[in-house]
């Protein structure tokens, strides 16, 4: 059982920046690879970023790609996600996730995750 606990959230003027950070339980952080997801009222789900065990590789929705980084510190068992120029269609609860299987690719799907923090509210006025 892993347990993520996301922070950072909070209310942002449009083209403001705002750094996301998710700490997961265990020894074994370094064995999931690691995801940001996003919900705005009335939306589904939606896929943010992701990255993989290491570090190394990294994915991004269209929406965001140039604008927010991810990036992980497995020594402190968290990730990040840094979002840059938000827009006020930002504005959503962010969720971090992770993915069990230890040979599973970071993905845009989240079926592909197994656990998932409680979320933390991005608000960004324009």
């Amino acid at each position: 059982q892993v347990q993520l606990v996301e922070s950072g959230g909070g209310l942002v003027q449009a083209g403001g920046s705002l750094r996301l950070s998710c700490e997961a339980s265990g020894r074994a952080f370094s064995s999931y690879a690691m995801g940001w997801f996003r919900q705005a009222p009335g939306k589904e789900r939606e896929f943010v970023a992701a990255i993989s065990r290491s570090g190394a590789y990294t994915i991004y929705a269209d929406s965001v790609k140039g604008r927010f980084i991810i990036s992980r510190d497995n020594a402190k068992n968290t990730v990040y996600l840094q979002m840059n120029i938000l827009k006020p269609e930002d504005t959503a609860f962010y969720y971090c996730a992770a993915e069990a299987d230890p040979f599973g690719m970071p993905s845009m799907q989240p079926k592909q995750y197994n656990y998932w923090g409680q979320g933390t509210q991005v608000t960004v006025s324009s």
